[in-house]
This record gives C-alpha cells, sequence and structure tokens, in this order.
C-alpha cells in the first residue's frame, strides 16, 4: 500500500474508534453520578406521578401516593436511634437516648416541626400507657433526656424528626421494664372516647373512610357535657394532634393537622397502607390543659358505626408534655 493510501487508512480508523468511544459514552451515561450530599431529594426517595402511574400499571390515570407505615426500626436513612438504657425501672424514670449520623456522631441540627425539633412518643407495646412528650436537647452532648411514667412490660420509643435539610424520619427501639406484666386486650373497633375531667366529661367522636389503599381524611368532634366545644385552643401548632399505631408491629403512620376553625371538629390527612388494627391517639388543649382521647380502627372496609364507648384519661408529664 502506498504511503497516502496508508495516512488515509490511519485517520479512518481513528474517526472511528473516536466515534464508537464517543457514541459508547453515551450509552453508558457518566460514571460519577452520587449527589454531592446523601441527603436524597423527594425525587430520587419517593416515586413521582408517572412512576406511580406505571406502577399502578394505569398509565395516563392520577394516582395517589399512598402513606407507609415508619418507626419500624432503630436505624433508616444513616440515622440510629441510641437508647441509654434498655432496662429503665418502673415509675417515673428518666429516658437518654441519642439520634446519630451515619458517622457515629451525635445529630445537633433539626427542623422544627409542630413547634418542637422532636416528637417522642412512647407507648406499652399492648398500645397502653400512650404518652406524647418532648426531650430536651444538651447540645454539649447532643443527649436528649426526658421523664416518663413506666409500667411492667415492653415500651416502644417513637422519635419523630426531622434532620436540617432532610424530610421527616421515624425511628423507634424498645425498651423492657422488669415486674409483673399482663397484656391489655386492644377495645374492639370504638369510633367513641370519653375523657373524664375536673370540668367535666369530654366526647370525642371519630368519622372518616379508614378503608385501607387511599387517601382519607379523619375528623374528630369534640363535646364537653354534650356542648360541642367551639373553642379550642392551639397546641403544637395546631388545634388537635393524631398519632397512629398499627397493632402488632407498632407502625408508625404520619397523621397531618389541617386548618379549621377552633372546633368542634378537627380534620387530619392520612391513609392506611394496608388491612389492619389500628389505635389512634388524639392530643387537644381546652382551657388550659392537655387531654388524650384513644380509638381503635379496623381498617379493611367502610367505617364502623360509632357502637361503643372507652373511657380514657390524661396527665401533665412536663408542662406541655402529656400521656395517660
Amino acid at each position: 500500500m502506498s504511503t497516502p493510501l496508508r495516512v488515509v487508512a490511519f485517520v479512518a480508523a481513528l474517526a472511528t474508534a473516536f466515534a464508537l468511544a464517543w457514541g459508547g459514552g453515551r450509552l453508558v451515561g457518566p460514571l460519577d453520578t452520587e449527589p454531592e450530599s446523601g441527603h436524597l431529594s423527594a425525587s430520587a426517595s419517593e416515586p413521582t406521578g408517572d412512576r406511580i402511574e406505571r406502577l399502578n400499571g394505569n398509565p395516563g390515570t392520577p394516582s395517589r401516593l399512598v402513606a407507609e407505615a415508619t418507626g419500624l426500626t432503630a436505624r433508616a436513612d444513616g440515622f440510629t436511634l441510641a437508647l441509654a438504657d434498655r432496662t429503665p425501672a418502673a415509675g417515673r424514670t428518666r429516658l437518654d437516648f441519642q439520634v446519630r449520623t451515619s458517622s457515629g456522631r451525635p445529630l445537633l441540627d433539626y427542623t422544627r416541626e409542630h413547634e418542637k425539633d422532636l416528637h417522642l412518643i412512647v407507648v406499652r407495646r399492648d398500645l397502653t400507657g400512650f404518652q406524647h412528650v418532648h426531650p430536651r436537647l444538651d447540645r454539649s452532648t447532643g443527649t436528649w433526656s426526658v421523664d416518663v411514667r413506666l409500667t411492667p412490660g415492653v415500651w416502644r420509643v417513637v422519635a419523630d424528626f426531622a434532620p436540617e435539610g432532610w424530610d421527616g424520619i421515624t425511628l423507634a427501639d424498645d425498651v423492657s421494664v422488669a415486674g409483673d406484666f399482663t397484656p391489655a386486650a386492644l377495645p374492639s373497633d370504638d369510633r367513641t372516647a370519653r375523657v373524664e375531667t375536673d370540668a367535666g366529661t369530654y366526647t370525642v367522636t371519630l368519622e372518616g373512610d379508614t378503608a385501607p389503599g387511599a387517601s382519607t381524611v379523619l375528623t374528630t368532634r369534640v363535646e364537653l357535657d354534650g356542648e360541642p366545644v367551639t373553642d379550642l385552643e392551639p397546641y403544637l401548632g395546631a388545634h388537635g394532634h393524631l398519632v397512629a399505631l398499627r397493632a402488632g408491629d407498632l407502625g408508625y403512620l404520619h397523621v397531618h393537622p389541617e386548618a379549621g376553625p377552633a372546633g368542634p371538629g378537627i380534620d387530619f390527612a392520612t391513609a392506611f397502607p394496608e388491612p389492619a388494627t389500628y389505635r389512634l391517639f388524639l392530643d387537644f388543649q381546652h382551657r388550659g390543659a392537655v387531654h388524650t382521647a384513644a380509638f381503635t380502627v379496623e381498617s379493611g372496609g367502610a367505617p364502623s358505626s360509632d357502637d361503643g364507648s372507652t373511657d380514657h384519661g390524661s396527665s401533665d408529664e412536663e408542662g406541655d408534655d402529656h400521656g395517660h
């Protein structure tokens, strides 16, 4: 082959190799696709509308994201709930714990939600003794502390918080309290609660669709001695707070209060992810006192009628902290 032909062939080979490499690179894509921070954005951590439609098999049909139960583990998204003592004493006792990052350091920076950096739910595994309390953070050690009242048995400690720059996270772990223990039977489906107080008897009802698989709005209605309560007081930035726990694994459902008048009705947006028995706890404030009403819900069909009642009380823990 003559020298000019060799040069032309060489140049053609180089051009072909370059084209293949460029095209292959486009097919493979960039190798460094990790975000600079460890935080997953909503688009990365949750299905988008298009992805939900594909998962449901109904392209072009609007879909609604159904909430999942959280609080099933002490470690998630690189954060860990580290309890200082897993065998606290019965009676009034102090819980100490840290929220640790993936590096093992205590988390110090939070996004305030409902006027608090962290909400702590403490409930015995038979869904009695519910307490919604707000620990105090020692920033020098990164340790949260709060006093609670515990009876013998296994208790679930649920921490609900949002690290600064992140979405909300729920972590949970168990503590065991020594002593004689007889599990309490969970009441059957019951949408009416009565709370006896020095001011009178509050009757609280729960209404709304509790069938699984779709977003829903639940409405609680508060009466005092048979009269509608229309002067509920703001508590933690809302007229009421509702906590839902699934019987068995104590999965935690996120329930969001809706803006509205100061009673008698309080609306909450949530979703029941699957057929199960759930225990719901409503905190509301009236005449300077915080009260707790509890309901049992069987999710699996249309709401049942309010044909029963359960007596519930409440006690203040530390100022704005309470339980029953």
